[in-house]
């Protein structure tokens, strides 16, 4: 989609669509007040009648609206005014952009974008629009040989602000929002694939692809390098799958040459059956999903190089399946990770953090400013938030902080949870250094616990994004989160 914005007069704007926001009980925004002043109160007449109430959700498409220019008019129920904040801005125009494309409309001019949304600027107003905009847009056909016929109509929307000071900081805001959207898509993209095609080896590919151009170095270690570094947790998971197992790494270089880079570290099961700790056959095809955090660090590195951000910026992807066979690693086995510590697997299904401890070891030799793993790691995560916000942990409070903070800005939202001492006692093990699963209380809590031994002497936070990485239901597929916190947390470290 094409994206611009104006500063002009509604009520004279040349457009196919207008579109313009009423808040609950008929009250017209600025811009539809406009409108109706130079319609003689048309809007006003119709609301009266009944034909719109305002509610969240509620669209009315209007033709040749007397005293405009536009060729039709779209009016958009906002909700409670006094309600009004960044998650009904951003419900509202998924819902504008939906109405829009089930009209067949090709171009339109939104006037949402003027609105005063409570703790937002011009900047945040059209880079949230544009995310909105491209996510109602998504679809994903590739393995469909039968093309979708409903392909979203909507090619061009702008966006009017108030001033030429905002039409600046909106400039900036379709930039950054592009970028986001264009890195979402892709995360999605990937977590979307099935697990046939979607293999530890289709992700190296597509690293290496990534690599073509010179922005991006790739590295990817086979089994045979792994086991020379000593990484017996990672190799352990990929033991029962006839798909060897990948370490794909991808530097970007665009800060100062000795600057310390951010690590992005993802986890990338491209399917997880459990393992000889098998799951149940219920839904367990959305265990494609188990390498949404990889897609999401694919997406981070896609948006922070199309924004040329002058960072450095690391992304490590542990790629491997999770399968049972003869040779599958077994419950009560033990093996040695990277760091040299032992670790008895007492459930096979506990396979995410067997490699993700491996490629935080590995992270480590950038010697960065700071370590971010995402991972679909616990189903206790969603027992505990739902699918509202990830689980974040940390062990420096500032790194917690300014993650938080870009999941508020970004409305990629994520919640702390504790990360004490006591939970680490779970995890004795009478056999090796520790287990990897501790009892079922405070699952979330204790698999962040064994990532954090190896972490210890690092700036490091671990997203669980077991509940946010993917949709299930009518609207199953990957979300692409947490793409938009990450790069929102990335474009505050330049």
């Amino acid at each position: 989609m094409q994206f611009s914005v104006e500063n002009a007069k509604p009520d004279q704007l040349q457009s196919a669509c207008l579109v313009a926001g009423v808040f609950a009980g008929g009250k017209l925004t600025a811009a539809a007040q406009t409108i109706d002043k130079a319609s003689h109160g048309y809007l006003s007449k119709l609301i009266k009648g009944g034909a719109l109430e305002g509610r969240s959700g509620q669209t009315l498409l209007l033709f040749q609206v007397p005293g405009i220019a536009a060729e039709r008019l779209l009016l958009v129920g906002l909700g409670m005014e006094k309600d009004f904040k960044l998650p009904t801005y951003r419900k509202a125009m998924h819902q504008t952009v939906r109405a829009l494309n089930d009209n067949g409309v090709k171009q339109a001019t939104s006037t949402l974008s003027l609105l005063a949304v409570r703790d937002t600027d011009a900047y945040q107003r059209a880079r949230h629009a544009v995310e909105v905009a491209e996510e109602a847009n998504y679809r994903f056909d590739r393995c469909k040989g039968k093309k979708d016929n409903h392909k979203p109509t909507l090619l061009k929307l702008a966006l009017l602000v108030a001033s030429r000071e905002e039409l600046r900081a909106a400039e900036r805001g379709l930039r950054d929002g592009i970028a986001i959207a264009a890195g979402v898509s892709l995360a999605k993209d990937l977590g979307n694939l099935p697990p046939n095609i979607c293999t530890p080896s289709y992700l190296a590919n597509e690293a290496r692809k990534f690599g073509k151009g010179g922005k991006l170095k790739v590295t990817v270690l086979e089994e045979a390098q792994m086991e020379k570094l000593g990484m017996g947790a990672l190799l352990a998971v990929s033991r029962g799958s006839r798909q060897p197992a990948k370490l794909i790494i991808m530097e970007y270089r665009g800060g100062a040459k000795n600057a310390k880079p951010q690590v992005l570290v993802g986890k990338g099961i491209t399917f997880d059956s459990g393992g000889i700790s098998i799951k149940p056959s219920a839904a367990m095809d959305e265990m494609k999903f188990d390498m949404c955090g990889a897609a999401c660090v694919f997406g981070a590195l896609k948006a922070v190089m199309q924004l040329g951000l002058k960072i450095n910026l690391v992304g490590v992807v542990p790629s491997s399946e999770n399968l049972p066979d003869g040779n599958a690693v077994k419950p009560a086995d033990i093996v040695k990770t990277m760091s040299g510590q032992t670790v008895e697997i007492l459930n096979t299904d506990a396979e995410g953090r067997l490699i993700l401890c491996d490629a935080l070891t590995y992270a480590q030799r950038f010697k960065p400013a700071a370590i971010v793993d995402m991972a679909t790691l616990t189903g206790a995560c969603v027992i505990a938030l739902g699918n509202v916000v990830s689980g974040l942990f940390g062990n420096d409070d500032s790194l917690v902080k300014e993650l938080w903070n870009a999941g508020e800005k970004s409305a990629d939202r994520a919640w702390q949870l504790p990360l004490y001492d006591d939970y680490q006692d779970g995890l004795k093990s009478n056999f090796a250094d520790f287990a990897n699963v501790a009892g079922r209380e405070g699952g979330a809590i204790t698999a962040a616990c064994y990532l954090s031994r190896f972490t210890k002497d690092m700036r490091w936070a671990h997203l669980d994004i077991a509940g946010t990485a993917w949709k299930n239901g009518a609207e199953k597929g990957a979300t692409g989160r947490p793409v938009p916190l990450l790069v929102q947390y990335l474009l505050e470290c330049t």
